[in-house]
């Protein structure tokens, strides 16, 4: 955007975003600093199929009342124009960052100035649990606001469809399209929160959608009936300031578990996240405090998931008393043998068992699912396309055949009753498949090196590269035609094959994700961040044994970091 147009709309909104004090401290802020103004006002926060996604604060470039506002609008139009009026039904759940809970009641405002019927859970509640009340309320559409496990300056507005999936790459453009047509302040229908709900408009989601969502995550147990395992497993639990206490907790309790110590400096929502500044159980820093608990306590087990609950990442104790952390990768592939090896020992397994793997997670689950007869879908890289599989085959008539999907990124689900990742339904599963092998006297890291024996050692990575503002978006893109300039080596690997999915490969939506398949099963994959201002890159490495392995995967960083310069 030229820079007179940026700062007329500054001036605009000086003039009219009085809604919010916090907006107006921060555009006096910014008066005659023209490098927060542009970064601010340079672009429309983007909406994609992962919704909004972006800093908190003032600007057409931030989360904020009026952003998430005009969203709110553009997705009302949607509705308004798709569905009849009397399946004008929306469902809201926020989790616990700054403004998560003004945002939703703004939300909702708007919906219910458009006609809308809306359906907001009274307190905080998961990813998960807004999934499953789209479906289980018979919604069309659902939009949680939360910015997942990015820093507490984030925000985010994420969408769903009738089916409880995140909206496909469609339905993000037609979206878009509607909320491209109108201006922020002065084409935004809304009403005010209170009103909404005196007018009935506003309803609150009654408790037995959340017992139901907890029996749904109950059910998948994979133990036998009348059959016993060491529940008395001593856990240490963190839900990193966010959504998960009550769900977590009360799935665990209900189901048995009771050795359960809660992280006190992060149990309670605080969108500030102060002992966790990125609050992802992926990052070690996240789980330090945590890892800390388990040691004092001499705990068997820890959990943590992410503020809106649908990542859950875990360390156990090796030989030496030292806790370690597992990988999305190593847990999903426990999880998958767990499940396999329990389902064709009851004699439980489907005619046509599936499991659905994203593109950028480990092959070695294929490998192990094969061994089970488990047919194996890829995806592209989210949640939601693993969700679409689940719907396709109930659609085929083949709901059963779902057998289990995860991503590298911490992301599990063993059922159906939702459309999402779900860290309730990871926490429960984790917890009986780590007390089902401690009752026979095996350790998850045993259990790991076993099917590393059996099926082969693989190392898989991820490495972030951050890229702020506008100038970052331009780079990344310079990046990406780079790594379309045909390569033929990464490091000392040869290029056998580059799977381009801008292309729509296999079937797949088109995606700005490039895989380079090399010799000897390694690969790299390499695609700018859909929610987050990074370029990201995911290094899977076959070899003989964990030291090999390591030095690979540090050869191929390098060669990938040397197409970045």
């Amino acid at each position: 955007m030229e820079r007179d147009k940026i700062e007329k709309e500054y001036e605009r909104w000086k003039q009219e975003a009085v809604q919010d004090p916090d907006i107006q401290r921060e555009l006096c802020e910014m008066e005659g600093k023209w490098d927060r103004i542009e970064d601010a006002f340079y672009r429309d926060l983007a909406f994609g199929t992962g919704g909004l996604r972006g800093v908190i604060g003032a600007g057409t470039n931030r989360m904020n009342l009026y952003t998430v506002a005009k969203a709110s609008q553009g997705l009302a139009d949607y509705i308004c124009r798709k569905f009849p009026e009397e399946e004008r039904k929306i469902a809201v759940s926020y989790d616990s960052r700054i403004k998560s809970d003004v945002f939703a009641r703004t939300a909702a405002g708007v919906f219910a100035a458009n006609g809308i019927h809306v359906y907001l859970y009274g307190q905080l509640m998961p990813t998960p649990c807004l999934s499953y009340a789209v479906r289980a309320l018979d919604c069309a559409a659902g939009v949680m606001v939360t910015a997942s496990h990015n820093p507490s300056k984030y925000n985010g507005y994420k969408v769903y469809g009738p089916d409880g999936c995140q909206i496909t790459t469609e339905a993000a453009a037609e979206i878009l399209a509607e909320i491209e047509k109108l201006d922020l302040f002065t084409q935004v229908r809304r009403m005010d929160f209170e009103e909404a709900l005196a007018k009935k408009q506003v309803s609150w989601i009654p408790e037995e959608i959340y017992t139901a969502f907890t029996e749904e995550v109950k059910s998948q147990t994979m133990l036998a009936a009348g059959e016993t395992i060491d529940k008395n497993v001593a856990i240490i639990y963190s839900p990193l300031n966010g959504t998960g206490l009550h769900p977590v907790l009360r799935a665990l309790k209900e189901s048995g578990y009771t050795n359960i110590t809660v992280v006190k400096e992060q149990e309670q929502p605080d969108g500030h996240f102060p002992t966790c500044p990125y609050p992802n159980p992926e990052i070690r820093e996240a789980m330090q405090l945590g890892m800390e608990y388990a040691k004092r306590e001499q705990a068997d087990l820890l959990l943590a998931t992410d503020p809106d609950c649908d990542r859950v990442g875990i360390a156990v104790r090796d030989e030496k008393g030292e806790y370690v952390l597992l990988s999305g990768n190593e847990t999903g592939l426990l999880l998958l043998d767990y499940i396999c090896a329990r389902r064709t020992e009851h004699g439980a397994m489907p005619a046509d068992p599936v499991l659905v793997k994203t593109i950028v997670t480990t092959d070695l689950a294929e490998r192990i699912a094969a061994d089970y007869g488990v047919r194996t879908v890829n995806v592209l890289t989210g949640f939601k396309f693993i969700g679409e599989q689940i719907g396709r085959l109930e659609k085929e008539g083949k709901a059963d055949s779902y057998l289990f999907g995860f991503e590298e990124s911490y992301g599990y689900l063993s059922g159906s009753y939702v459309r999402d990742k779900d860290a309730v339904d990871g926490a429960f599963l984790i917890c009986e498949m780590f007390a089902f092998y401690r009752t026979r006297g095996i350790s998850l890291l045993e259990k790991l090196e076993e099917l590393y024996a059996k099926y082969g050692y693989c190392l898989n990575t991820l490495h972030s590269y951050e890229f702020e503002g506008a100038a970052g978006f331009d780079r990344m893109q310079e990046i990406m035609v780079k790594f379309r300039s045909g390569i033929e080596r990464i490091g000392t690997k040869r290029v056998e094959t580059v799977l381009d999915y801008a292309e729509g490969l296999q079937g797949l939506p088109a995606s700005d994700v490039l895989k380079f398949l090399l010799e000897g099963h390694s690969s790299v994959v390499v695609r700018p961040s859909g929610t987050e201002p990074k370029l990201k890159v995911y290094i899977s490495v076959s070899a003989s044994g964990r030291e090999e392995a390591q030095k690979l995967e540090q050869s191929l960083c390098a060669a990938a970091q040397d197409y970045m310069n």
